[in-house]
């Protein structure tokens, strides 16, 4: 079946129809990962968009049912280059097609993925629309003209849980799994603000040694006080965190009362919290091959990011300092607080399926608790 992607600009790309039929919207993006197809689908900070993947071929490994982030699949949209339905792959399962398919998720494969990638990268992240059923050009690009821009949108309250919930499950490990921890082992209680939360990240902390609460987005912050946790952890998630007030306003009531780590949204919120500004990226930074160096070691860690949205450090120089920088744009990729136990990360140390430079974060922050603890 044909298919068609029709941008915002004008700019059209044509090809063919796999996973679900129909039509999707969203802010198109590109991803420069090679491998973990899975991980991406399933991945809640890209509700809302629409991603391409520069990597060539896409499918031949398959699907399984451990390497998952969330239990759905939030993109709009999945692009492709090659299509390879003949997967190898000792744990798959399905295929690619009949996971998009069970998902309802459209797919469009043979289209020059490195134009596109070289469009975006030149024009910037845009609108876009992939349809199977309209094959009016004029009629999709004034589709694609009209859908919201990324800018201003809160979609992290659309991903979150609804109600709080324990986390015991481990890394895993060959030949049995995921391993679920006895929580009277685990000596560091930890709330998770949940805007999108991939489920590796809440694996990492637990098998560092944090029994984990998960809560809603907009839990009151006095419920968690209450809890009397070790240490507050602020997820990954889609969206603009600046339309995000109540929360925003929430963190605040933390500040200088518990260790704080934040990741990718969360460490925009946490930005904001503490008086400082964001900014929407051109083009934004998906992948699991971007450089970033610890300012503190001169160290270089290559990352997993995904995010389209940036802190403006110079705007915390009050409070924060510069922790981590981007390589390749020299974005802001962490922070920590001068005076109280603070930091977070704009890119993904849990990094599934890798690489896994950044785990050391989660020790980091474990010690951070430790502390504290201590005082």
């Amino acid at each position: 079946m044909k298919a068609v992607l029709a941008l915002a600009d004008g700019r059209i790309f044509s090809g063919k129809s796999f996973g679900a039929g129909g039509e999707a919207s969203g802010e198109v993006v590109f991803n420069t990962a090679m491998s973990g197809y899975q991980e991406v689908l399933t991945d809640p900070s890209y509700k809302g968009q629409m991603v391409t993947m520069t990597y060539t071929q896409m499918g031949n490994t398959g699907i399984n049912p451990e390497d998952v982030e969330s239990n759905r699949l939030y993109l709009s949209g999945f692009i492709v280059k090659e299509y390879h339905d003949c997967y190898s792959n000792w744990r798959a399962t399905m295929s690619l097609d009949a996971y998009l398919k069970e998902h309802g998720v459209v797919g469009i494969q043979g289209l020059d993925t490195r134009a596109l990638t070289r469009h975006l990268r030149d024009k910037g992240a845009q609108n876009g629309i992939i349809s199977t059923t309209d094959a009016d050009l004029h009629s999709l690009v004034k589709k694609a003209q009209v859908l919201p821009s990324m800018a201003g949108l809160d979609l992290a309250s659309g991903v979150s849980c609804e109600k709080p919930y324990h986390w015991t499950e481990g890394l895993w490990e060959l030949g049995t799994g995921y391993p679920q921890l006895d929580r009277k082992k685990l000596n560091y209680k930890v709330v998770a603000y949940d805007f999108g939360i991939k489920q590796n990240i809440l694996r990492c902390l637990v098998s560092a040694g944090c029994d984990v609460t998960v809560v809603p987005a907009t839990f009151p912050a006095a419920e968690a006080l209450a809890m009397n946790p070790d240490g507050i952890f602020l997820s990954n998630g889609p969206g603009d965190p600046e339309p995000m007030h109540a929360v925003i306003e929430n963190i605040r009531q933390f500040v200088g009362k518990k260790p704080i780590f934040g990741i990718c949204l969360g460490h925009q919120l946490l930005g904001l919290a503490l008086g400082g500004r964001t900014m929407k990226l051109k083009f934004g930074n998906h992948g699991s091959n971007l450089p970033v160096m610890d300012l503190a070691s001169r160290q270089v860690e290559i990352t997993a990011q995904n995010h389209g949205f940036s802190v403006d450090i110079g705007s915390l120089a009050h409070c924060c300092e510069l922790a981590h920088e981007n390589l390749n744009d020299q974005t802001v990729e962490g922070m920590r607080h001068k005076t109280l136990p603070i930091f977070s990360v704009q890119h993904h140390p849990e990094a599934s399926p890798g690489p896994h430079d950044s785990h050391y974060l989660f020790r980091r922050f474990v010690e951070m608790m430790e502390t504290q603890k201590g005082r």
